[in-house]
């Protein structure tokens, strides 16, 4: 079935429709949503919509509860391939959770927390933009995490990340439904504007791992998920450029790297000369990489998680 759960008239006789496909079997009452689109130029998560609800309609017997998949929370972005909503120049993760009296959007958002709360899990799965590409990995808040790792490790994924309050902002889909006591878990993965179909089908997995878990599923589940690496194990250092210029990469996205290896270099086509070689400054694993060749002076160009060792931890 699918439901409509906000629909508002828009100029020129277009029409704002935000709509869910819900999937029911059993007696159970525990439900999980699937949400994407809220940025509408980060695709990752309609690949793993289709082939979420092509393996539950193959396989309806073994479900026992409700699968709620919502593919675009920010339709207008999604059609027009733009990260925030168009037209009203609004970003839908920064406007949560809404206003029941406020203007379209922030009705719209408010609609949306209203028909998602009371779930037993939601997974909000976001991308990268253009110029990265990420490790599939669960972003938590640290205030969260104690209840919401458990259920991360389930996903299939390489890596959680814990923020501290600061970087996961109050305003977002995840943080506003966690305060509500709506288990919220986001995953980043992938590119902007491009499907990675290896991740898309690792995640599917890893839900239906978790559905397994929450006693909603009963029929097979992938032999092998991913034990994730955990933020709090180590640190995660930020590369950024010191100059600007075109990079000419030395290693790909998802590897281990040594202290000293080169990242990549950063070059000037004008002059033929390096103008930086960028070199890892740890022992770690790049999660995070940049696929954009154009970089200016203090552009992202990797995150690397580095574990601690034994020695550190103890000393």
């Amino acid at each position: 079935m699918i439901k409509t759960i906000v629909s508002e008239g828009l100029p020129v006789d277009e029409q704002l429709l935000i709509r869910k496909k819900i999937i029911k079997n059993g007696d159970s009452d525990k439900r999980i949503c699937i949400v994407t689109g809220t940025h509408g130029d980060e695709l990752e998560g309609q690949y793993v919509c289709f082939e979420l609800i092509r393996r539950l309609n193959e396989n309806l017997d073994f479900l026992d509860g409700t699968v709620e998949v919502y593919p675009a929370l920010n339709p207008l972005g999604v059609d027009s391939v733009t990260r925030g909503i168009p037209t009203f120049d609004l970003d839908m993760n920064r406007i949560f959770p809404g206003d029941p009296n406020g203007h379209l959007i922030e009705h719209t958002a408010y609609e949306i927390i209203q028909d998602l709360k009371g779930a037993d899990m939601v997974i909000d799965i976001h991308a990268s933009n253009i110029f990265l590409r990420e490790m599939p990995q669960a972003r938590v808040n640290v205030k969260m995490s104690r209840k919401l790792i458990p259920y991360a490790r389930m996903l299939n994924l390489d890596f959680i990340w814990i923020h501290d309050a600061a970087t996961v902002l109050e305003a977002t889909l995840a943080h506003t439904l966690n305060v509500l006591k709506t288990p919220t878990i986001v995953v980043e993965m992938g590119i902007g504007m491009r499907l990675t179909l290896e991740y898309g089908n690792r995640l599917v997995d890893g839900i239906f791992n978790l559905m397994k878990k929450m006693k909603m599923w009963s029929g097979p589940v992938a032999n092998k998920i991913s034990k994730p690496k955990l933020s709090a194990t180590g640190e995660v250092f930020f590369m950024n450029a010191e100059v600007s210029g075109i990079i000419i990469p030395s290693v790909t996205h998802s590897v281990d790297v040594k202290k000293g290896d080169l990242l990549c270099q950063i070059v000037d086509p004008f002059e033929g000369k390096v103008l930086q070689n960028v070199l890892s400054p740890v022992d770690g694993l790049v999660f995070t990489m940049r696929t954009y060749p154009v970089v200016y002076e203090g552009s992202l160009i990797a995150r690397i998680f580095s574990e601690k060792t034994i020695n550190e931890e103890t000393a």
